[in-house]
């Protein structure tokens, strides 16, 4: 690991725009529940998710906070945790991450989640929202529609979504419903009435590969930023379909209309680097892999991306979910990982210090600044750090 430098002070005084994640759970978590989601995997009998990268990170760097002993023993956590209570839990972890502003995606809660006003106010921050389009068509589908209404329907749902105020992208999760080998052209209004037709007779959830190439589409024509979720994830996922680089054609059909944001990507993330340097619209992240790595190897994570990657192209984010110290271990992570990278170029006179800070500034906050306008913006602040209004 690189000397602490100027890179290091840089990052850690940087409020980070964390342009993915969820929100924090509202609720006190029993032992298991909060072993739990430590994990994007189910439960394994005799193992414990403590005994993991992931694990051992909250374990070494998120027990300090709730005033215990690094490397605490899980039982002792957990206790802790739980005489502190959710709201307070919430509150430390959220702030020590520094990040000025939460782009909060909506669509996933199986547990209570704090909404991204709650997850703003817990953290003296600011929150934006990301609309997930198949809960959109879900929800179109669930009022009742007919076949030949259904493309009309969506349509409207997802404009009257994406014009609530705060609302600054939308995000697809077809890589766990079809994944990412499909056909890439538009399909037509007929395809789309006929698989409507489908799959309003069969019921489920949306994997009906014509809608959701409908929905992809969709998304070009409602003009905002599309994130779109690749690599790691939960068992859910076939790994093999979730590679960015199946989106090639895809990506080539849709040059020059809106940004699309490759998240999270490992082990893709080569991939995924890749498709930034070859095409204007697209960017990336390496989050989730962050946290799940831990500090030990999430340089290794962000140098692998970083090797092609232009320096305006990669963004952070957490995709924290459920457990707020995965807001903080994200950041700390992204913080260490790319601070240690740069500075350690800064030493070996590959970077200048200026490029250097440059990067760091970019990639933890200006990128995505860049990319979602004005509403993504940090709270202004007093002199004693407390913020004193909401964007």
């Amino acid at each position: 690991m690189a000397a602490p430098g100027p890179v290091h002070e840089a990052l850690a005084a940087l409020p980070l725009v964390d342009h993915h994640c969820h929100g924090a759970v509202t609720a006190d978590l029993t032992a298991d529940a909060f072993a739990s989601l430590l994990t994007e995997g189910a439960a394994w009998p005799g193992v414990s998710p403590f005994d993991t990268p992931a694990g051992v990170a909250v374990r070494r760097h998120c027990a300090p906070l709730l005033d215990l002993p690094r490397h605490a023993p899980p039982a002792d956590y957990v206790a802790r945790r739980a005489r502190l209570g959710w709201q307070e839990v919430n509150r430390r972890f959220l702030r020590a991450s520094g990040a000025g502003v939460f782009c909060v995606d909506t669509g996933y809660a199986p547990h209570p989640v704090t909404t991204p006003a709650e997850l703003a106010a817990a953290a003296g921050a600011a929150a934006c929202e990301v609309v997930r389009l198949e809960r959109i068509a879900e929800s179109v589908a669930a009022r009742g529609v007919a076949a030949g209404a259904y493309a009309a329907e969506v349509r409207a749902a997802a404009e009257a979504a994406v014009r609530r105020p705060g609302v600054v992208a939308v995000k697809s999760v077809a890589a766990y419903r079809t994944g990412f080998a499909l056909d890439p052209e538009r399909p037509a209004a007929a395809e789309v009435t006929e698989a409507a037709g489908r799959w309003l007779a069969r019921g489920g959830r949306l994997a009906d590969p014509v809608l959701v190439r409908h929905l992809l589409w969709t998304a070009v024509e409602l003009g905002l930023p599309l994130q779109l979720h690749t690599g790691f994830g939960d068992a859910d996922l076939r790994l093999h379909r979730a590679d960015p680089a199946l989106l090639t054609d895809w990506l080539h059909r849709t040059a020059g209309t809106i940004p699309v944001l490759l998240l999270h990507c490992w082990p893709y993330h080569r991939q995924a680097a890749y498709l930034s340097a070859v095409f204007e619209q697209v960017y990336l992240d390496v989050g989730l892999a962050l946290h799940h790595t831990g500090p030990a190897r999430c340089r290794a994570v962000l140098e692998e991306a970083l090797e092609i990657t232009p320096f305006r192209k990669l963004l952070y984010s957490s995709d924290a979910y459920g457990v707020a110290e995965f807001h903080h271990l994200g950041a700390l992570c992204f913080r260490q990982g790319l601070a240690d990278l740069l500075q350690d170029r800064v030493d070996a006179d590959e970077l200048s210090l200026a490029d250097a800070l440059r990067i760091a500034a970019w990639t933890g906050r200006d990128n995505a600044r860049r990319l979602y306008g004005p509403p993504v913006s940090e709270p202004a602040r007093e002199p004693s750090g407390r913020p004193t209004r909401k964007v």
